[in-house]
């Protein structure tokens, strides 16, 4: 099931509530933001192991925070950067909208289709039973996909848009999963931030 939000739209779901805003940010605010954050963040690209073999991450990334804890996730231990003054001011705008208060920013940079992030929840022990998650997009736009880990035919897509604020309510971590497709279309780079509480 595809979703399309013309404006703010808040998604009932079982186990889950997904609050979602395209226009978060205006266009001409977007483009200058990505710019400055492909250009400023200090981005990586770790290696992963699945099934035996090791490989790239598909993508680039970096993790910021407020605090100097590290974040780990599939055999990844990433320790954060200090905040720019950029990201503080994304941080402000995001604990203003969601009256949540968040430490860390897992920043994806997906330079192309064939850049992805796997079928996965956040929801490492670091970041407590019942996160609330929010994620901003920049640049390109690129499908998300969550479907719930027992009910079959629960499974929807959004088109997350340059701009876009998405927040994932909690028990969603608990009970869904997620991801960002590969696709053979030709796409842009598209820069995504998560907002985290780890402490």
């Amino acid at each position: 099931m595809t979703l399309f939000p013309k404006d703010l739209q808040t998604f009932q779901l079982p186990d889950a509530e997904l609050i979602y805003n395209p226009c978060f940010y205006d266009n001409t605010s977007a483009l200058q933001i990505f710019n400055s954050l492909k250009e400023e963040i200090l981005w990586q690209q770790d290696e992963i192991t699945l099934f035996g073999k090791t490989h790239k991450q598909p993508r680039l990334t970096s993790l910021y925070a407020t605090n100097s804890i590290p974040y780990s996730y599939s055999n990844i231990t990433m320790r954060p950067h200090k905040m720019t003054q950029l990201l503080l001011k994304l941080l402000k705008d995001v604990e203003s909208a969601t009256n949540e208060k968040f430490t860390s920013i897992l920043l994806n940079f997906y330079r192309h289709g064939k850049d992805s992030n796997g079928w996965h929840a956040d929801n490492e022990k670091e970041l407590g039973s019942s996160p609330t998650i929010a994620s901003l997009s920049f640049g390109e736009t690129r499908k998300f996909q969550f479907k719930h880990r027992n009910l079959k035919t629960e499974k929807h897509q959004l088109d997350l848009t340059s701009g876009s604020l998405l927040i994932m309510k909690p028990p969603m971590q608990q009970f869904w999963l997620h991801q960002i497709p590969k696709t053979q279309k030709e796409v842009g780079e598209r820069i995504n931030l998560t907002f985290r509480k780890i402490e």
